[in-house]
């Protein structure tokens, strides 16, 4: 069950967790400027004196992630919890260095 959970987030990260394309653009851009992180959850957040672009970027990219986990949890067989870890560890490994994750609840770490 674990191989075809690991399947499954892969292939929805590879697809950028079905986000838009300018959506995806948006996001690099933000993450880059050091204005959106990835969290451990498999969600995006934003850093503190972040603009309102970037807050509104987070909300349509982690509603747009949430569905996607929630179908890949339905169709496994397992939690939205077990997803969101999964899909979180590897986003936040894929996160290249100089940009930031989320080490603890509001703490953004630059790797």
């Amino acid at each position: 069950m674990m191989t075809r959970l690991f399947a499954s987030l892969a292939l929805a990260l590879t697809l950028a967790v079905s986000a838009p394309a300018v959506a995806q653009d948006a996001l690099a851009q933000a993450k880059a400027a050091g204005q959106i992180g990835e969290r451990p959850d498999g969600l995006v957040g934003f850093l503190p004196g972040a603009p309102a672009t970037a807050e509104r970027l987070v909300q349509q990219v982690n509603a747009q992630r949430l569905a996607r986990y929630r179908d890949i949890a339905k169709s496994n067989g397992t939690t939205l919890e077990q997803v969101q870890a999964v899909a979180g560890k590897q986003l936040v490994e894929r996160t290249p260095p100089g940009q930031f994750v989320e080490a603890a609840p509001g703490r953004w770490v630059r790797k």
